[in-house]
């Protein structure tokens, strides 16, 4: 390699290697204001010191100028001769300087405006001379080390030494001020130096690993099909021997003359022989398929995880920006990072790191309050925002917690009943949890006015969309006044995905195995119907039983009287798909649709090869509990119709939460009652416009709280409608005797037919 090769090969690698070094450098000098600043000095002292050598062996003199400037504020900072505060906010804009002349070479090797102010403050702040750009080395020769390729064994070689190009006006100047460096320091900083650029690891362009991920995924399911293959040719190996056996059963029957008999028993043999050779080559065949399948899934699993980068990439960046946001708005945040060497496939890193920068800006814009406010609330002035990260299966769960003023649902419903996304009505119906997840909706925004941090009505919207369009979630729990948790989960790779292959007609579908919680068969006594929807039974709470062959347009449903049934979950939501049978749980290589027949298509995420030669076609979980949802909404009445309050009375916990929701989905606010006793002392000490109740409850049921509650004065006016599962004609005569207004079946129960009796009752 030529001199002016090799120096522009370790130009690159300077560029790259101090990208990362900054982020060191960066993190470090934020931990100056901690308790940890000693050893985060050192580290910054070691990170600007290798840099500064670095630049000075490839004749980039500004940035060894400005990283010698640097090293003198931290050590004025150390010695107490400069304040804290202003060593970091000066070392985090050197820093920044030295990040646009790493994109500059010509700046980076005669300084620029911005790097000579820069050095100017430095050397103003820590009380030294400003150092010459030239550095301390001689600008006749300038070292360059010949860097071994990674995993090369090279023979020990002196140093080469080759003339540089020709230095700038400023660099001729002999710097007299500064004292002449010894030998010492100048083997130090050399050894130093090339052990940073001897880095062994390489950078591999990540279209590269797209292409190997895609190959071992069909070369997974190539050994597959040889596996199919084999059994096939054991099968007919199976086959030719038993009819060779027949053949010899027969030959036995027969009368053959003696003449014959000798070769008959040579054919016997070369039979007995064959099928010893056949059976040998089926096993040895086999062990080599066997074998050659686990190589190429271990290939698979380190290509996968020569995919996956440390979060710590994305979150380096995070501290600072931080820091940034809450000194725009005179807050103090304490910023604390946990576990965040986890790796994520490299082609989500842009999403997630643009996901976590909307909540961060966030937590600290919405969530933390101001040390006044947080004093009288009795926190410590400064606020807490924390990322924890953990993997869940093959699944990776990223949380931001704070511990901030939380998120009041009364006034997200008045946000969004202003803004014209809700009608009071339908805001007023929304649970807790529905109230809180109104930040999601597009142009959704609390703040009145906007400012460079908020008020667009930007932000959780699109990080919901960006996470569910990698196949993950979002979910949100917060309480007022103790703060909130976001909870992103996401998959950990997009190449390889182990799912569950399930059968529609003849067709295959395969769903996330990480969105699977259950499988099962639907019985005819699990099922009931919540807010005129079909619902099931599972773990003891109703859900939405869906088919999904008609949801997505194709084949396959329920035929059967006992179904199969797949239990997906998407956040807090789940659902029970009903599908034609079950194949197979694998990991197969996720492959973009191709073509106009699949390409945009809803709910498909993608296509998986198999080793039949069938295609399966990978569902998006998110689409389709989105759909889900959708179906089982119940429909809202018009927003003039009247907001009643009613007391509902029922013993079943699963009941009284289903009811409930439907009432408060028609606009209604509702009190819940246990059993009828608890109802009767409620209607007497609060007043209530309709009274909803069961019948087979204990202490007191729905026929006697009926006829108590219509022979008491002041009660007799109120509505009753008795929700019972007896339809039998006698249960409603005596329902109708009891004195009930309105007598509906459980199992029959829809939300038109509630909302028509409601109406007409009152």
């Amino acid at each position: 390699m030529d001199t002016e090769s090799l120096k522009r090969s370790l130009l690159q690698k300077f560029q790259e290697v101090s990208a990362d070094r900054l982020q060191k450098i960066q993190l470090g000098v934020l931990d100056l204001e901690k308790p940890t600043a000693d050893q985060a000095a050192d580290e910054v002292a070691r990170e600007l010191h290798t840099m500064k050598g670095e630049a000075r062996m490839l004749g980039l003199a500004a940035i060894g100028q400005l990283a010698h400037a640097a090293e003198d504020v931290l050590r004025a900072e150390r010695d107490g001769r400069t304040a804290t505060e202003v060593a970091t906010d000066l070392l985090l804009r050197a820093c920044d300087i030295i990040s646009d002349l790493l994109e500059d070479t010509e700046g980076a090797q005669t300084g620029t405006p911005a790097s000579q102010e820069m050095v100017e403050a430095l050397a103003a702040a820590s009380g030294h001379a400003i150092p010459p750009i030239g550095g301390i080395k001689s600008p006749s020769q300038t070292a360059i080390p010949v860097v071994p390729a990674a995993n090369v064994i090279v023979e020990p070689a002196e140093p080469v030494f080759v003339p540089p190009p020709a230095p700038p006006p400023a660099a001729v100047a002999p710097p007299a001020p500064q004292p002449r460096a010894t030998k010492a320091e100048h083997a130090h900083e050399e050894t130093h130096t090339t052990k940073a650029l001897a880095d062994r690891s390489i950078r591999v362009n990540v279209e590269v690993l797209d292409s190997l991920g895609l190959l071992a995924g069909d070369l997974l399911v190539e050994s597959a099909r040889g596996r199919l293959r084999a059994s096939e040719i054991e099968a007919l190996l199976n086959r030719f021997s038993r009819l060779g056996d027949r053949f010899l059963k027969l030959a036995e029957k027969l009368d053959v003359p003696n003449v014959l008999r000798n070769d008959l028993e040579r054919i016997e043999g070369d039979l007995h022989m064959l099928r010893d050779d056949a059976f040998r080559f089926v096993r040895n065949n086999g062990d080599g398929i066997e074998t050659l399948h686990g190589n190429l899934a271990m290939m698979a699993d380190h290509v996968a995880e020569a995919r996956l980068v440390p979060l710590s990439t994305v979150f380096d960046a995070f501290p600072r920006a931080v820091r940034d946001i809450a000194r725009a708005q005179s807050k103090e945040v304490d910023f604390i990072v946990e576990n965040a060497d986890l790796g994520v496939d490299r082609s989500m890193l842009a999403d997630v790191r643009d996901a976590l920068v909307h909540l961060l800006r966030n937590g600290v814009d919405h969530g933390i309050e101001s040390p006044d406010e947080r004093r009288m609330l009795g926190k410590p002035a400064a606020g807490r925002l924390r990322i924890r990260v953990r993997a869940d299966g093959d699944m990776l769960s990223i949380e931001l917690d704070d511990d901030g003023r939380g998120m009041d649902p009364q006034k997200l419903r008045a946000v969004a009943v202003r803004k014209g996304l809700l009608t009071e009505s339908q805001a007023a119906s929304l649970s807790e949890r529905e109230a809180i997840e109104l930040v999601f909706r597009a142009g959704f925004s609390t703040r009145e006015e906007i400012t460079d941090i908020s008020g667009r009505g930007v932000g959780m919207d699109v990080v919901k969309k960006k996470v569910e369009s990698l196949g993950g979630s979002v979910g949100i729990v917060s309480r007022l006044g103790r703060g909130s948790t976001i909870t992103l989960r996401l998959p950990q790779s997009l190449a390889l995905m182990k799912v569950l292959l399930v059968r529609l007609g003849d067709d295959v579908y395969g769903m996330p195995a990480a969105d699977v919680v259950a499988v099962m068969r639907v019985k005819p006594d699990d099922r009931m119907e919540v807010f005129g929807t079909l619902a099931v039974k599972h773990r003891g709470k109703p859900i939405a039983l869906v088919g999904l062959g008609p949801l997505l347009g194709v084949n396959g449903g329920n035929r059967f009287d006992k179904p199969p049934a797949v239990v997906v979950r998407h956040g807090d939501d789940l659902a029970a798909l009903v599908v034609d049978g079950f194949v197979d749980e694998r990991e197969v290589a996720v492959k973009p649709c191709g073509g106009e027949f699949l390409k945009g298509a809803a709910f498909i995420a993608g296509t998986a090869a198999l080793e039949d030669g069938r295609i399966a076609v990978l569902l998006h979980v998110p689409d389709i509990m989105s759909e889900v949802r959708r179906m089982a909404r119940p429909v809202t009445q018009n927003q003039a119709t009247k907001r009643l309050r009613v007391l509902l009375v029922d013993d079943s916990p699963i009941a009284r939460a289903t009811e409930s929701a439907l009432v408060k989905a028609l606009g209604h606010t509702v009190d819940e009652a246990q059993d009828g006793e608890e109802g009767y002392l409620r209607a007497q000490s609060q007043q209530y416009d309709l009274i909803l109740t069961d019948v087979q409850m204990p202490r007191l049921d729905g026929f006697s709280l009926t006829r108590r509650l219509k022979t008491t004065v002041g009660l007799a006016r109120i509505p009753v409608i008795i929700l019972s599962s007896l339809a039998s004609p006698e249960d409603r005569r005596r329902g109708a005797e009891a004195g009930a207004d309105a007598y509906l079946v459980k199992g029959e129960l829809g939300v038109e037919s509630l909302a028509q009796t409601i109406d007409r009752l009152t």
